[in-house]
């Protein structure tokens, strides 16, 4: 079938009103979850043989996550699917007035391949629960995820309602080229550009989560041994290779040589003493990706790491010390298991320099003041972080996840997933019973009257 085709039949599917009933919506959500757990094992391969992915880290990073965001729209969506009465002015008088979460339609769901279940899954999660078809197009550099997703799908689900398109490139401009209600794009700043050019042509709306160089920030008054554990269980997870992992660490100069010396005590507890023979330790998920992070290796000096493995594409946990703003390091994401470390001296000056620079996708400080703390929140922008933790906020289903400016458009999980992937569509019911003389031309009492009630 082709992809013309293909949306033409989800629209049909669509239009035929199948998904409107909550009832058909809950039922397609419980038969993802079961899908899920048929195939469980399976998953465990197909991560393990993409990005050498161990069963805790795809259970606490994938799975985990997809069932946790069943179990809260099965919950919570009769709710979030009720109208919503509003108020209504005086001048509304005999009125009802009331939002309605209306799906779009069609959706295009583009996933990458660092979390390659778990970006393509949970967009999908909310497309459903907001009563859409979906069309996954998972990526081709984890090709083992991508084929599983494409059998478990098709056995599972009439493609008519939910399909996985495998492809290159060419298969997703060629998704891209046909006229859908929404696409939901994770990926990199440049591709998402392309998606947003596309899109544009019929005004397609988008969510774009995207990324950027996520900052930590270590104050002078830092818990130095929980900061390290948290910054290294944040960065180096699954190689460094996610969007909100931290990209950078801007530590005030007094504390720095405290905190290289406890994240290398933290690095070997969890990773072990030589991390490329760690059986658990992620890989880099291609030769290409490997030699652009090897790359910059060369850059400042290691404090810690710095070691790699051709064969098994794996790079150590890895600190840079003595890195400028100007190095190769710093000028892109670096989305891989390289920790550059920079200095400052005031907070005031490190918020005045991360002014500066494009909105992360993430933020993350680490101090005990409180006033410092908030001064961190309200004076920088970003897309969502913590306080004294990395990664965390990730996982609660009541807090929003996208990003702002360069890091993302819209955002979703939980509550957030549903209302993105529906249209608010503003109701007034008027009655006949009576009809208030006031909005009619004519008279000069009546604009007396409205000219009081609006002015």
């Amino acid at each position: 079938m082709n992809i013309q085709q293909l949306v033409e039949n989800q629209r049909n599917f669509f239009l035929n009103e199948h998904t409107l009933d909550y009832r058909f919506r809950i039922d397609q959500l419980r038969k993802l979850r079961y899908m899920l757990e048929k195939y469980e094992k399976n998953i465990y391969q197909a991560l393990r043989q993409d990005l050498n992915k161990s069963t805790f880290e795809t259970f606490t990073t994938e799975l985990g996550f997809l069932y946790n965001e069943i179990k809260h729209l099965e919950k919570n969506l009769k709710e979030w699917m009720k109208d919503e009465p509003v108020d209504a002015p005086l001048t509304h008088k005999g009125t009802k007035s009331y939002i309605r979460k209306e799906p779009y339609g069609v959706t295009l769901v583009i996933s990458p391949w660092n979390y390659p279940l778990h970006l393509a899954i949970a967009p999908a999660i909310g497309a459903i629960a907001a009563g859409n078809t979906v069309i996954i197009k998972p990526s081709e550099y984890s090709p083992s995820t991508s084929s599983l997703l494409a059998k478990m799908v098709k056995e599972t689900f009439d493609p008519s309602f939910l399909t996985v398109v495998e492809g290159a490139k060419e298969t997703s401009e060629a998704l891209l080229n046909q006229r859908l209600d929404y696409i939901f794009f994770t990926g990199s700043t440049p591709v998402g550009k392309i998606v947003m050019r596309k899109a544009s042509e019929y005004l397609t709306p988008v969510t774009l989560e995207l990324g950027g160089k996520s900052p930590v920030i270590v104050d002078r008054d830092a818990n130095i041994s929980i900061t390290a554990k948290r910054i290294v269980w944040g960065k180096f997870l699954n190689a460094g290779q996610t969007c909100v992992a931290p990209d950078y660490i801007y530590v005030h100069c007094k504390m720095k040589d405290k905190l290289i010396k406890e994240m290398k005590k933290q690095i070997k507890k969890l990773y072990k003493k030589d991390a490329l023979t760690n059986k658990d330790y992620v890989r880099i998920v291609n030769e290409k990706h490997f030699h652009r992070l090897s790359a910059y290796l060369s850059n400042g000096v290691i404090a810690y790491g710095g070691n790699t493995d051709n064969e098994q594409l794996k790079i150590e946990p890895t600190i840079l010390d003595q890195i400028t703003w100007e190095d190769p390091v710093m000028q892109d994401e670096i989305f891989g298991p390289i920790l550059p470390i920079l200095t400052f001296e005031t907070l005031d000056d490190a918020i005045a320099d991360l002014k500066r620079r494009e909105k992360p996708l993430a933020l993350y400080y680490f101090g005990e003041k409180e006033s410092n703390q908030e001064k961190v929140m309200t004076s920088l922008s970003f897309g969502g972080g913590c306080i004294n933790d990395t990664l965390y906020h990730l996982a609660n289903p009541n807090l929003p996840f996208g990003g702002v400016g360069s890091s993302g458009i819209g955002s979703y999980h939980g509550k957030y997933s549903f209302h993105t992937f529906s249209h608010q569509k503003s109701i007034l019911k008027q009655t006949t019973k009576m009809d208030i003389p006031l909005r009619y031309p004519g008279g000069k009492l009546a604009f007396s009257l409205i000219k009081k009630i609006l002015k």
